[in-house]
C-alpha cells in the first residue's frame, strides 16, 4: 500500500518529464518501424487518436486554469 501512496505523491522534475517524452516518441518509432501495418492506416484515424489522448490532459488542464482564476 505504502508503494501506491508514494507514486500518487510523486512530482516528476523537467528533466523526468523530457527523457520520458523522448522515451516515448523512440518507442513510438520503434513500434513504426518494426509494425508496417501501423503505417497503413488512413491519416484520420492518427487524427482520433491523437483527440482521444489529449481529452484528459486538457480537462485537467483547463479545471486548473478555472482554480488559479478562483483564487
Amino acid at each position: 500500500m505504502n508503494f501506491f501512496k508514494n507514486l500518487m505523491s510523486y512530482r516528476a522534475g523537467v528533466l523526468d518529464i523530457g527523457f520520458t517524452k523522448i522515451a516515448v516518441f523512440a518507442g513510438a518509432l520503434f513500434i513504426a518501424k518494426v509494425w508496417d501495418g501501423i503505417l497503413g492506416l488512413e491519416w484520420y484515424w492518427y487524427l482520433l487518436i491523437c483527440i482521444i489522448a489529449a481529452i484528459k490532459p486538457m480537462i485537467t488542464f483547463f479545471n486548473g486554469m478555472k482554480s488559479v482564476e478562483n483564487k
